[in-house]
């Protein structure tokens, strides 16, 4: 009773707010970045895009239920793809990532380049670049302006949660209390990443 019909988000309320992940899908628009405009492995591996219309909180609750199978079912294809590649995680780009901390300890060169990059901050190229990754709640991006300092001129984070929170305003008149505790649930709003 506090699951279907209630809470619905219908596909044009969830365009115009800007509703992004498991909130756009579960109003019937099948659209995930990792499909659209693939990243990393995407579009080595093979995995399913959930997608309902029935636009409720019943819905989206299914769907983030089907999102963690096919999350499992990537998982378990990465790891057949790579059970032969070396455990090192840690990227070589000194002037962007510190060394391991053994090498710091023991190589000069390592610690001389952790001080210049702890001082002196790392210093990316002129640009502007806009980078979005579909997070389990949504479209997480990231816009980034450099003069070439070690600062950015301009940082702009997209953050669902944000995004999905301006729907309330739409979605919450008319509905009972109780009710309400199951919507904020289902819309998988996180008010720290709200404020970020």
């Amino acid at each position: 009773m506090r699951m279907e019909e209630v809470g619905v988000i219908p596909t044009e309320m969830a365009l115009s707010w800007g509703c992004t992940g498991p909130m756009l899908r579960a109003s019937g628009v099948a659209w995930d970045i990792r499909k659209e405009e693939p990243y990393e492995l995407y579009d080595e591996v093979d995995f399913d895009v959930p997608v309902s219309d029935k636009c409720d909180n019943y819905a989206r609750y299914k769907l983030y239920m089907m999102e963690m199978r096919e999350s499992a079912k990537i998982l378990y294809q990465v790891m057949d793809m790579y059970a032969d590649t070396s455990t090192e995680l840690m990227a070589h780009a000194p002037q962007y990532i510190s060394a391991p901390k053994l090498d710091i300890m023991t190589q000069n060169y390592s610690l001389m380049q952790h001080f210049v990059l702890v001082t002196q901050g790392m210093r990316p190229p002129v640009g502007e670049v806009y980078v979005a990754t579909e997070s389990p709640k949504g479209e997480l991006g990231y816009y980034i302006n450099s003069q070439g300092g070690p600062y950015p001129y301009r940082l702009k984070l997209r953050a669902p949660s944000f995004w999905h929170t301006g729907v309330l305003t739409d979605l919450l008149p008319g509905h009972y209390i109780p009710d309400v505790v199951a919507i904020i649930g289902t819309t998988n709003i996180v008010f720290g990443e709200v404020d970020r």
